[in-house]
């Protein structure tokens, strides 16, 4: 069961990186800036921007690329999650508070987004409804191991 409870966490955390690599390929200013500042951080005397230019595009690619590959690979994670889960639900909600979590944290480390207290009160209840989720044992599996016992 923890091995299924794992692999719902990096599927979230897959899922919040293909959400990342979808708003670096479609929104061109981003990388635009990050590129033009990097390259005049390395050097005072190289213009940033010309290079930035054509730059920027195939960056924007590579983002689309890695969308396609983050979102493959977290179907199979979450395919895995469901069969070592015992229960369906249990898997979902996990890789959904995975999700949450994972994009507050790429949000605020690389765009400096903050989030509302309504977002964090939401937040607060999904994990809590994870947590009941966990702490549960359907009742199939008690009745198994009643039956193993006898």
């Amino acid at each position: 069961m923890f091995e299924g409870c794992l692999y719902a966490l990096v599927a979230g955390f897959l899922g919040a990186a293909a959400s990342l690599s979808a708003k670096l390929s479609l929104g061109a200013d981003y990388l635009r800036q990050v590129c033009e500042s990097g390259l005049s951080s390395w050097t005072e005397t190289y213009d940033g921007a010309a290079a930035c230019a054509w730059l920027h595009i195939p960056l924007r690619l590579l983002c689309g690329g890695l969308l396609f590959a983050c979102n493959a690979v977290m179907w199979g994670f979450f395919s895995k999650a469901l069969r070592h889960c015992s229960s369906s639900a249990r898997a979902t909600v996990t890789t959904t508070a995975s999700n949450f979590i994972s994009t507050a944290v790429i949000g605020r480390v690389i765009f400096g987004e903050i989030h509302r207290a309504l977002w964090w009160v939401g937040i607060s209840l999904t994990l809590c409804g994870l947590l009941m989720l966990h702490g549960s044992t359907p009742q199939t599996l008690q009745q198994e191991e009643g039956k193993k016992d006898k």
